[in-house]
């Protein structure tokens, strides 16, 4: 397993308990310059390629976990050579800015896993801790989200794919967005204001990314205003969405809130009656 920073800086200490955790059962291994800070970035672009290239061609690598989120992600990894995860699979652990890592990982036909990054597992929640290591350790287990607000009703079925709505629209609007025929969106945001969520998805939806999708499945919407209209981020989410006429639930525990339930992407997906199920019969 390897520890890498492809995005922004991070709290040392958080990481480094993380990856402590994650050795108590695997060999991890990570590369001192990953502390490295420039800016808002984890040192310069050519370390943060560099060391996502050579953890996806390492042979002996069976999972990548990303330090942090934050912000990077988009300057390099259009131009990172990520073909060898095609011959030797690995598993992507990440959420927020890897949303960008997500997307690629799709394009190549390849599943990743929407969850803590490592600094996030520093934080000492033992239930996440183990759920990540149940994804790991058993990634097609059956699970289901279950309780879940039914925003436009029906039943719809798909590969899941997404993650954070801002890296997803900036993917837009970079040309490097990729949709499956299909797919249950899943999404999630933090500390952008109604309009802004609202601005994103209709560009979404005008440009025709959201054509195709079967269902959207809603995670957490952490710190998002109302704003100075005095509309709230759900309301303003599940307006927007309405327009697609597709199977709607909203409540999964996954995003930059308190639970961020990891989540397979690429997994077959179905959404129906309040609830998220994946490999599900």
């Amino acid at each position: 397993m390897r520890v890498i920073a492809p995005s922004g800086p991070f709290d040392r200490t958080l990481c480094l308990v993380g990856a402590g955790f994650l050795g108590q059962r695997y060999r991890v291994r990570f590369d001192w310059s990953m502390f490295q800070r420039t800016g808002f970035l984890a040192g310069s672009d050519g370390r943060r390629r560099g060391e996502l290239e050579a953890a996806a061609s390492a042979p002996e690598v069976r999972a990548l976990v990303a330090a942090r989120g934050g912000y990077g992600l988009t300057r390099i990894v259009h131009a990172a050579e990520l073909r060898p995860l095609v011959d030797q699979p690995k598993w992507v652990v990440g959420f927020s800015d890897v949303t960008a890592l997500h997307v690629e990982c799709a394009r190549l036909g390849l599943a990743s896993i929407h969850a803590h990054n490592c600094a996030g597992l520093g934080r000492g929640d033992a239930h996440a801790r183990a759920a990540l290591i149940d994804v790991l350790e058993h990634p097609t287990r059956p699970r289901r989200f279950t309780g879940l607000e039914t925003w436009h009703p029906g039943s719809a079925s798909g590969p899941l794919f997404g993650g954070n709505l801002t890296v997803l629209f900036t993917l837009a609007a970079a040309g490097r967005l990729f949709i499956p025929d299909g797919a249950v969106l899943f999404i999630e945001d933090v500390t952008e204001s109604a309009y802004r969520l609202d601005r994103m998805l209709s560009a979404l939806w005008v440009g025709g990314a959201l054509d195709r999708v079967a269902a959207v499945a809603v995670g957490e919407l952490t710190d998002c205003p109302a704003g100075p209209h005095g509309v709230p981020a759900e309301v303003a989410v599940r307006t927007r969405l309405a327009d697609l006429g597709v199977p709607v639930v909203a409540g999964v525990p996954a995003g930059h809130g308190r639970h961020n339930v990891p989540l397979v992407l690429g997994a077959p997906a179905r959404v129906a009656d309040g609830a998220l199920a994946l490999f599900a019969d």
